[in-house]
């Protein structure tokens, strides 16, 4: 399937928050009918004592990004800087038009490309190097790329949601991915196609990486397996986890659901009555981490308060600002979380990833011959 069908459902960080005050649905990540998006523009007080001979900052984002006003006024107050957010759909429409628009780009700085489509970004060439001071803060594992054009900005852990109220006692929650071909769990599961749906293809990666392509027992297997007990696969993220999975804000019928660690947390934020604890929580294992990055455009009009920006965005204001916005980890290893995460979204003991050029390179062999086995 060529990249630009593929629907990539980065809402999840805030859907819930969307869905109750919104109804917002994500979009497709195609290119026909793009249009350059919806723009914000942040409204800060000028500072007093800088003046910039270019003061705004053109961010292009997808249309999960969100950010409180008052962390962005902070940011125009230290720098001069005013920021305008561009929205351009889901991240995959987001990267389409940013690749289309690379001669004459759309904005200074593009934030939202994640570690399983970061070498289509580089291929096209579409960023600058920037080597941020921030990245000192950065653990080492989430510096995917060693030329500098992409700075991990936050991440996620793709894992298996489990509704409480379904592992009272026996049988317990599964604890691996194995445990999840078990009789016991037949017809529990509901995941997301691959080919239409980012943390879809965020688990079949954890597959892959757990499982192996050779061997006496390899994905394949475990996806036919999967398949003999009952797994359940739709098209996108929303309707596994609402109209599929039973747990928290779901109204279906099955108790495990392909979702991320941070998912809980979006439960008792977002809980009509008040929470002491989430109704779900993730397995520990078998979990895939993305890692979302920001760039300074190549041609970007303002690439100084391109810089400027993507600094800020490793600063502990707007580090600390993201996990109750976007529902995501600080890439910032100094940043506190808050309370709600830290209780409810432990971060999986086990998690895997991949060198993101062997993602490039497989990515969509692996996702037909996922379809050529006829899941679901």
């Amino acid at each position: 399937m060529p990249h630009t069908e593929v629907r990539v459902d980065t809402a999840y960080r805030s859907a819930i928050k969307l869905v109750a005050l919104l109804a917002c649905a994500v979009l497709l990540g195609g290119i026909a009918g793009c249009s350059a998006g919806s723009q914000t523009t942040a409204q800060a007080e000028s500072p007093s004592s800088t003046v910039r001979a270019n003061p705004e900052i053109v961010l292009m984002t997808h249309d999960s990004f969100a950010v409180s006003d008052d962390v962005l006024s902070e940011f125009t107050a230290h720098t001069g800087y005013t920021v305008r957010i561009l929205r351009a759909g889901d991240a995959g429409s987001m990267l389409n038009q940013a690749i289309l628009a690379k001669d004459n780009p759309l904005a200074d700085v593009l934030y939202g490309v994640d570690n399983t489509f970061l070498t289509r970004a580089l291929d096209a060439g579409i960023f600058d190097a920037y080597e941020s001071p921030a990245l000192s803060v950065v653990p080492a594992e989430l510096q995917l790329d060693p030329t500098r054009r992409a700075t991990p900005i936050d991440y996620g852990d793709v894992c298996i949601n489990y509704d409480k109220e379904a592992f009272p006692g026996t049988p317990a929650p599964p604890a691996s991915l194995r445990d999840l071909t078990k009789a016991e769990y037949r017809n529990m599961l509901v995941v997301q196609d691959p080919a239409t749906s980012s943390p879809g293809l965020a688990f079949l990666l954890a597959t892959i990486a757990e499982f192996g392509e050779s061997g006496p027992y390899t994905w394949k297997d475990f996806w036919r397996d999967l398949q003999a007990n009952g797994v359940r696969v739709v098209s996108g993220w929303e309707e596994a986890y609402y109209s599929s999975f039973s747990g928290g804000a779901g109204e279906g019928d099955r108790p495990l659901v392909v979702s991320y660690a941070s998912s809980p947390p979006v439960e008792v934020v977002f809980a009509d009555t008040d929470l002491l604890e989430a109704p779900t929580a993730a397995m520990s294992a078998g979990a895939f981490r993305q890692v979302e990055f920001a760039g300074v455009l190549a041609g970007a009009k303002n690439p100084a308060g391109a810089r400027s920006l993507i600094d800020f965005m490793l600063s502990r204001p707007f580090q600390e600002d993201m996990p109750l916005q976007m529902f995501v980890f600080p890439a910032n290893s100094e940043a506190q979380l808050p309370d709600v995460f830290t209780t409810n979204a432990p971060v999986p003991a086990q998690t895997s990833t991949m060198d993101p050029a062997a993602i490039g390179k497989d990515r969509e062999r692996w996702i037909e011959e996922w379809s050529a086995l006829g899941i679901g």
